[in-house]
């Protein structure tokens, strides 16, 4: 075909001004997701006191409890998507997942708080493949990478909010106002989603493939399956060191006289790191590729590896500080360099899709990374945690059951925040092997691509 009979390039659907608006609406959606599901980890020193829970069981309320059905309705959810108006899935998600994370508030023990839980994951399974999805036909394939990393910065902009929120709400009210006031907005952002946006025509009017098909054509993408793992590797960190950053800070370090002034403290340092450090390697991580990708057709891969590379040690320092002030510093900046992957993961699992395979190749993503990531990183984090702390109460010729002893309390705050150190400071050895794996990826990135 000639240059002149050949098909124009994609220029994205609607004006540039629409479709500015539409990513910032769902930006904001994607912003009250993550709210609601971490404000968990900001108000668990709280609920720990309130309903004497170990760490392990932390760990459970902010993983598998939640991710169990958050990954395994992916599917289903996205199958649903490559048909149905994705806009209005995305916001019955958003009205569901709010309604229980108000519920939370609610709760009067363990169980009923992890049932609330299971509600919020089944709402929130409906979030990020068809919004994807979404957004794949209103961009064109070279802003692509940008666009999702700026539809990623929901992570840092909820993380920032949950953490500033849910600290000062704790402080000055109680956890349960915390889950009262963080989850009912969400269900107002639901609703200016369905009536203000609209669900973009699709790139091809074909019955989409099976899930079997999707499936056996990503069984041939290398690249594919080495993001995936890598994906799963870093959100395995990810979400179960920030699990237990509040709970870090708080037992580690002088941060004010009281608990709930602490967990407020710790909250609002949460918040810088995750809205300032996140935000900024979310962003560069898209904004990078899309301009270095002309010339260098493998950045989504190498890139992200890089970044990975210079993490670790800003986290291991960061976890060896005695002092606050140190320990801060380098939280601030190793996030900016692990978060470079989030654009680039997608745009990968983007470019290596069929038009009509991408919700549902996002969801196989979103299911092995959250499998990983979200149902085996907090349990870790806090099972370790206990592992260690037994450790150091063994040394001093305790148990945790002798903890219950007002006189052994300085001698026990001390061994959970040694163990829970050398617990994310163990867990940042695996940002080692999630590299391996982007850069696996970057032998066979090019060839997987579709047009």
């Amino acid at each position: 075909m000639s240059d002149a009979t050949a098909p124009a390039a994609f220029q994205g659907y609607g004006s540039k001004s629409y479709r500015a608006y539409v990513l910032f609406v769902l930006v904001i959606v994607y912003t009250f997701n993550f709210i609601d599901r971490l404000l968990i980890s900001i108000v668990q020193e709280a609920i720990k006191e309130d309903f004497g829970v170990s760490n392990f069981m932390l760990g459970l309320l902010g993983g598998p409890v939640f991710a169990i059905l958050y990954t395994t309705l992916g599917i289903p959810i996205a199958r649903l998507s490559e048909r149905a108006n994705r806009i209005t899935i995305v916001s019955i998600g958003a009205f569901l997942w709010s309604l229980m994370t108000a519920a939370c508030g609610f709760a009067q023990n363990f169980l009923q708080l992890a049932l609330c839980r299971l509600g919020v994951g089944i709402g929130e399974a409906a979030c990020v493949p068809p919004s994807q999805s979404a957004i794949a036909d209103y961009f064109p394939a070279e802003r692509r990478a940008s666009a999702l990393a700026i539809f990623s910065l929901g992570i840092p902009f909820g993380t920032a909010l949950a953490a500033v929120g849910g600290g000062w709400l704790v402080a000055n009210f109680d956890w349960r106002t915390a889950f009262w006031l963080l989850g009912a907005p969400g269900i107002a952002a639901a609703i200016l989603l369905k009536l203000t946006v609209r669900e973009p025509p699709r790139s091809s009017k074909v019955e989409p493939p099976s899930f079997s098909e999707t499936l056996k054509s990503l069984s041939t993408k290398a690249s594919f399956w080495h993001i995936a793992f890598g994906g799963a590797l870093m959100s395995f960190v990810g979400y179960g060191s920030s699990q237990f950053l509040v709970s870090h800070m708080v037992r580690n370090y002088e941060l004010a006289p009281t608990l709930p002034q602490e967990i407020a403290n710790a909250s609002y340092a949460l918040g810088a790191i995750g809205g300032i450090a996140t935000g900024l390697g979310t962003f560069l991580g898209g904004f990078l590729s899309d301009r270095l990708a002309p010339k260098h057709p493998r950045v989504h891969t190498w890139l992200p590896a890089l970044g990975m590379s210079i993490a670790i040690p800003l986290y291991i320092m960061s976890f060896i500080q005695t002092e606050f002030a140190f320990a801060f510093g380098f939280l601030m900046l190793a996030p900016i360099f692990h978060y470079m992957y989030l654009g680039p993961m997608y745009a990968v699992t983007m470019g290596v899709s069929q038009p009509l395979q991408r919700a549902t190749a996002v969801a196989i993503l979103l299911l092995i990374v959250n499998l990983i990531g979200y149902g085996l990183g907090p349990p870790f984090v806090g099972a370790a945690n206990d592992f260690f702390a037994n450790q150091v109460l063994a040394q001093n010729g305790l148990t945790l059951a002798q903890c219950a002893d007002a006189a052994n309390a300085a001698t026990c705050a001390n061994a959970q925040g040694l163990g829970l150190k050398t617990a994310l400071g163990t867990t940042m050895i695996f940002l080692g092997w999630a590299a391996l794996h982007f850069l696996l990826a970057g032998r066979t990135v090019v060839k997987d691509r579709v047009g």
